[in-house]
């Protein structure tokens, strides 16, 4: 394959493309790298000025101009919202004379779900459009370029291209053919299924649940859910991510493929959860309430996922980022991968030698908690 036969470029913006071309190349089964998902972080100010995320996908086109791959890359003037921290890699940059930022970051902003990063029409563009990341970082002087949250059947295509991979482990529930919930709860110890119908019982007292999806989704939800979000957000982040209109556009522009659990009690929304899905799995992303009630998170986070994702008839639930509480609520831990190019070689060694001790330490840790599972042995 010729690379003087191929053009890559950058983008002002994932809605320049044509949805029809993007979409050809991201597929159907991750919402998250979909036209409608990207863009609407685009036209809402989620992403843009302002927020250190500069959308500038990456596209490789063919001597006919046909978009043949992209990544969905963004320049970051910082490390927040991205859930794999490199704060650290930054300070020790900036400690030898360097600027880290800005640097190219390939990810969904504000998402820690795996996907695929590389969005081609064949695998065997996927070194062009790498080699063509790497030459956009050296050219701009650039400190680095970082994948986050690869999908496994695409890590080697980073590996083979020479990125230093990183580790590290979220929770995640799987589908075993389950029937429903009891048939779930069957394969967990006599002590931990109790324990789960406890939580359930006093979770639900009192409130009524309602699981929207599609046209069922109206404003007076997005208003609702809009205030646990910020609720949340504040106190997770400070400033909440996403804008009141992403909310908006999701409802406009992808409603089936959005699940939302709202409590309700006395007739009044007091907390809500929501989800995204996928082809394959479940993607729980934002919750939060405005009255205390125990067991409620795990009741809507990871309860009626497990419930949604049964009756959808999913592989998987993936709960977000961290959380060993998931743990003893049937949700294994489950390594997520990172790649990334460093620009200077001196940097580059020292890094990779701090990953491999990294990885030694995650996979300590994912054999440990994986021996804690709540699951009958044997």
């Amino acid at each position: 394959m010729a690379e003087s036969s191929f053009t890559a470029r950058v983008a002002p913006a994932v809605g320049d493309i044509p949805a029809a071309q993007w979409d050809a190349l991201a597929g159907k089964d991750n919402p998250f790298t979909s036209h409608a998902f990207l863009t609407l972080l685009e036209e809402s100010g989620s992403v843009g000025p302002g927020t250190g995320w500069q959308a500038a996908p990456l596209l490789l086109e063919d001597a006919s101009g046909t978009l043949v791959g992209a990544l969905p890359s963004y320049l970051k003037g910082h490390s927040q919202g991205e859930y794999v921290f490199d704060q650290a890699w930054a300070d020790a940059w900036h400690r030898a004379g360097g600027e880290y930022y800005p640097k190219l970051q390939v990810s969904v902003p504000f998402t820690p779900a795996t996907g695929p990063r590389l969005l081609l029409a064949d695998e065997g563009y996927a070194p062009l459009l790498l080699s063509a990341a790497e030459q956009l970082v050296q050219q701009n002087g650039w400190s680095s370029a970082h994948a986050t949250f690869i999908e496994p059947a695409q890590q080697k295509l980073f590996e083979d291209a020479g990125w230093l991979r990183r580790e590290d482990i979220q929770f995640h529930w799987y589908n075993r053919d389950y029937d429903s919930f009891d048939g779930f709860l069957a394969d967990l110890t006599s002590r931990k299924r109790k324990d789960l119908r406890k939580e359930r019982r006093a979770a639900n007292e009192g409130l009524e649940v309602k699981a929207l999806t599609g046209d069922d989704i109206r404003p007076e939800h997005w208003d609702a859910f809009w205030l646990f979000y910020q609720d949340t957000g504040a106190r997770k982040w400070g400033t909440p991510y996403l804008t009141r209109a992403a909310f908006d556009l999701m409802g406009e522009r992808m409603a089936d493929r959005v699940l939302l659990l709202l409590a309700y009690e006395d007739g009044r929304p007091i907390a809500g959860a929501l989800n995204f899905i996928g082809g394959q799995a479940l993607y729980g992303r934002y919750w939060g309430c405005l009255s205390d009630r125990r067991f409620l998170h795990f009741e809507l986070c990871y309860y009626r996922a497990i419930d949604a994702a049964i009756e959808l008839e999913l592989d998987r639930v993936e709960a977000g980022a961290q959380g060993g509480h998931k743990l003893a609520r049937g949700y294994e831990p489950v390594a997520t991968v990172s790649m990334h190019y460093l620009a200077d070689p001196g940097f580059r060694d020292a890094v990779e030698d701090f990953l491999s001790r990294e990885r030694m330490g995650v996979g300590m840790d994912q054999l440990h908690l994986a021996q804690r599972t709540p699951f009958r042995k044997g």
